[in-house]
């Protein structure tokens, strides 16, 4: 999806902004706020995750810090199948 550029009438695509006003991708151990707790939608989606992979409730850490819980929902959504955008999972 790009910005619409009044002036020319024409969309301009990510690919044609320079560097700094693109959406750069970061691991999340490079995010500024990844030390900080993780959020409560986090949290949510975590139970959900280790509900579906068949992972005890007692697994959930509620200490994790933002990039940690990234890290642990982007290995449960391969473990589960969500996420991935195959049509075999619900996310």
């Amino acid at each position: 999806m790009g910005n619409r550029n009044s002036e020319e009438g024409r969309t301009v695509t990510d690919n044609e902004l320079p560097a700094q006003s693109q959406n750069p991708v970061k691991a999340p151990e490079d995010w500024t706020t990844g030390e900080e707790p993780m959020t409560g939608p986090q949290a949510s989606y975590l139970k959900t995750l280790l509900q579906q992979a068949g992972k005890p409730e007692a697994e959930f850490d509620p200490s994790l810090t933002k990039a940690q819980a990234s890290q642990l929902i982007d290995q449960l959504q391969q473990e589960t199948g969500r996420g991935t955008g195959d049509g075999n999972g619900a996310g």
